[in-house]
């Protein structure tokens, strides 16, 4: 299951103040059972816009890690508020299929 949400910079900030905070709040998340890893991307073009993506076992796990409301992610996350605004774009099953190129030249 992947859960995904967009992150845009608010004027005056970077994008790299809010990596420092996703990265701190990441590995505490990641201790969690069911956590397979985060991703940041820049959009092209767009330097004040992120899309962040987290990987889990199943959305179960991650509702439950969101439950328990651990002190220190919390703090980490309000730290970043005030200079960003999240946008969810909701939680994704893995692909039923994946196509990949079979004869791809160059």
């Amino acid at each position: 299951m992947k859960y995904i949400f967009e992150v845009t910079i608010k004027p005056g900030h970077t994008a790299e103040q809010y990596a420092d905070a996703w990265v701190r709040a990441s590995e505490l998340i990641q201790q969690a059972p069911g956590a397979l890893g985060t991703e940041l991307h820049r959009k092209i073009g767009e330097p004040d816009k992120l899309i962040a993506i987290a990987h889990w076992d199943s959305k179960e796990q991650r509702d439950r890690m969101q439950e328990k409301h651990n002190p220190e992610i919390d703090r980490i996350i309000r730290s970043a508020a005030p200079f960003v605004e999240i946008r969810v774009l909701g939680c994704y099953d893995e692909p039923e299929w994946v196509v990949t190129p079979t004869n791809r030249t160059e």
